[in-house]
């Protein structure tokens, strides 16, 4: 049904809206011969009859209607998602008043108390999944946890006082033990600060990534930065070490802290090395480097710096000269170490294989004169995905930050021509997303791996998250599994990252929460590379809103403050996002190392606009200009 523009008299206007109510109840009592099989849960009936009514009225186009009774004073629909029908039934009772068809006047009270009952059943549904509301704001915030949290407990308990509400679990990443030990560490924190955390574990689901990468060359890198006149800013690091553990580079732990390179060296000759003095070598290409010692970390460690950058390889002669001493007092050889991943470095317009076999992934080969005589290749996580992929279709890789076309299809793979890259070129690493978002792909959304982490989640955590949901048959095959671990009650939290999800969300919201305490997250990273970065301020929205109608939960997740978390700067965009995010009834933050600080900015931004706003509504608080 769609409206004209024309100018509507007061009875043309009643009418329209009256048959508007008619429609939207037929489509409702449709829907919901459908859905009745699977509302187990009694509580969820009144909320279900209400999303029935609400995808009822958005299949018509209202935009004109709208502006009618704007223009009159009247609600303008555009706030009913929670009670569809009850509005439509007090916008009919005051038009019928305007043009003098009496009618009770006990309408307006009763349906103010329904309005009302339908907005609490939003909370009630959000504190069965969630837990119950921080004391000073409405909206929660999840946490992800690093895989330190299974060893630091300080490190967690810091998290619940610092506002943490939910601590997620990624399951794609750790072990059982790690888990349990970040859940133990949970319950503990509980106990001690008196705060409420729920534990979610998320199931890595039919996540597409790149697989593991060969070894590269057993280089170590010593690197310096440098300002723009070429002087140098920060020195290079190395922690000198005689523990007898392989050495490995400088890397980024899992919470975002810089870990120095570590370089094995002989106990006995570190034994006389003090701080002040220097180590000298020739490094791989043929340059005299030297590193000065600054501390003594260890009996076995010592912390030493370069001025300039260097390559070490095994076997390097280093030679150790004391302060006072100019003469080479003696020397070591550096021992073995970790060699790093190789790295695929592409370019636009370059062939990549994404290869059928489960092998390493590797660089291109090049000839003397630099030509390209084997392009490079990396292996897919899941082998059946070449089923569905088709030529010409596009494929995203690394959330979206190399783009490709498949260009062939043989038995080795699919050649994919980069289409997006920097002029400086991209690298592709291990474990990158890979998205297909041309291609109707069709996998198992619990494969052994799910499975085996259900088993100890179902012990140890309050919610599942299942990732990649795409249709009601996928809540389905994750409710019989929780019923089949006697776990029939357990929360569910949908993860939306699909056009196929999006489109499915009434059936999927309707079979979870019919059964479970449910939510759905709004899983923005893969959502966006699947439906496209600029529609992804839309669908969110429509998310919120029929969540909203279905009076259920929602999180808000992907890059909440991400610059505040692994800089610990926010950019000025993150903080709108923070503050449209307090309209969900969860913000999750992922990982980093000033997760602590974003937790305190997010709690400041979320506490002061829900003075603000309530869902899509305006709270006019006092303002002073």
């Amino acid at each position: 049904m769609a409206y004209t523009r024309a100018t509507f008299n007061l009875q043309e206007l009643l009418e329209a809206v009256q048959a508007l109510r008619a429609a939207v109840e037929e489509t409702q009592q449709t829907l919901l011969r459908k859905w009745r099989p699977h509302l187990k849960n009694r509580t969820f009936i009144s909320s279900a009859t209400n999303l029935a009514a609400y995808v009822g009225l958005r299949r018509h186009d209202l935009r004109a209607l709208q502006q009618q009774l704007a223009t009159l004073g009247l609600s303008s629909l555009g706030r009913c998602e929670a009670h569809v029908l009850l509005t439509l039934d007090s916008v009919i009772h005051v038009l019928q008043h305007m043009v003098g068809e009496a009618r009770p006047a006990q309408h307006i009270p009763d349906s103010a108390r329904a309005i009302g009952r339908d907005q609490a059943l939003l909370k009630r549904h959000t504190g069965l999944l969630l837990g119950d509301a921080p004391q000073k704001r409405w909206t929660r915030f999840m946490v992800t946890l690093p895989s330190e949290a299974a060893e630091e407990y300080l490190y967690v308990r810091d998290l619940l006082v610092r506002g943490m509400d939910c601590a997620r679990i990624n399951c794609a990443h750790d072990n059982d033990a790690a888990w349990r030990n970040m859940a133990g560490h949970v319950r503990r924190a509980e106990k001690e600060t008196g705060r409420p955390c729920k534990i979610l574990m998320d199931l890595a689901g039919p996540k597409l990534r790149t697989s593991f990468m060969a070894a590269g060359p057993a280089v170590l890198h010593l690197g310096v930065k440098r300002d723009e006149r070429g002087r140098v800013v920060q020195h290079g690091q190395v922690i000198l070490d005689a523990s007898g553990a392989p050495g490995c580079g400088a890397a980024v732990n899992k919470i975002g802290q810089r870990v120095p390179a570590r370089l094995s060296v002989p106990a006995a000759w570190l034994d006389k090395i003090k701080a002040g003095n220097s180590i000298l070598f020739e490094d791989l290409r043929k340059r005299e480097r030297r590193l000065l010692v600054a501390e003594r970390l260890s009996p076995i460690e010592v912390l030493a710096t370069c001025e300039a950058g260097a390559y070490i390889g095994i076997g390097m002669t280093l030679r150790h000269q004391t302060k006072r001493n100019k003469d080479v007092d003696a020397t070591a050889l550096s021992g073995d170490f970790i060699p790093p991943a190789a790295k695929i470095r592409v370019f636009q317009d370059d062939m990549l294989l994404l290869t059928r076999e489960d092998i390493a992934g590797k660089p291109e080969k090049r000839n003397a004169a630099g030509k390209v005589i084997k392009p490079a290749h990396i292996a897919c996580s899941e082998a059946g995905v070449f089923d569905f992929l088709k030529v010409g279709q596009k494929v995203w890789i690394d959330d979206g930050r190399i783009g490709a076309v498949i260009e062939k299809l043989d038995k080795q793979g699919a050649w994919l021509r980069i289409t997006r890259a920097r002029q400086q070129g991209e690298i592709i690493g291990a474990e990158k997303g890979l998205n297909f978002p041309d291609s109707k792909i069709v996998l198992p959304i619990l494969n052994d791996d799910d499975l085996n982490a259900l088993d100890c989640a179902v012990e140890i955590a309050d919610i599942i998250g299942l990732s990649f949901v795409q249709s009601a048959e996928d809540i389905d095959k994750l409710s019989a599994e929780l019923h089949a671990r006697g776990k029939r009650d357990m929360g569910i939290v949908a993860k939306i990252e699909t056009p196929a999800g999006v489109r499915n969300l009434p059936e999927i919201i309707v079979h979870g929460a019919g059964r479970h305490p449910f939510g759905v997250m709004i899983a923005r990273g893969d959502l966006a590379v699947e439906i496209g970065y600029d529609r992804l301020a839309e669908i969110q929205e429509e998310i919120l809103w029929l969540c909203e109608a279905a009076h259920v939960p929602v999180i808000w997740a992907t890059q909440v403050l991400e610059s505040m978390v692994k800089q610990d700067i926010p950019s000025r965009a993150e903080i709108t996002d923070a503050a449209m995010a307090e309209r969900a009834e969860c913000v999750m933050l992922n990982k980093g190392p000033y997760i602590f600080n974003a937790l305190d900015v997010l709690d400041s931004v979320v506490s002061r606009m829900q003075h603000h706003q309530l869902k899509k509504t305006a709270q006019f608080r006092a303002l002073h200009w």
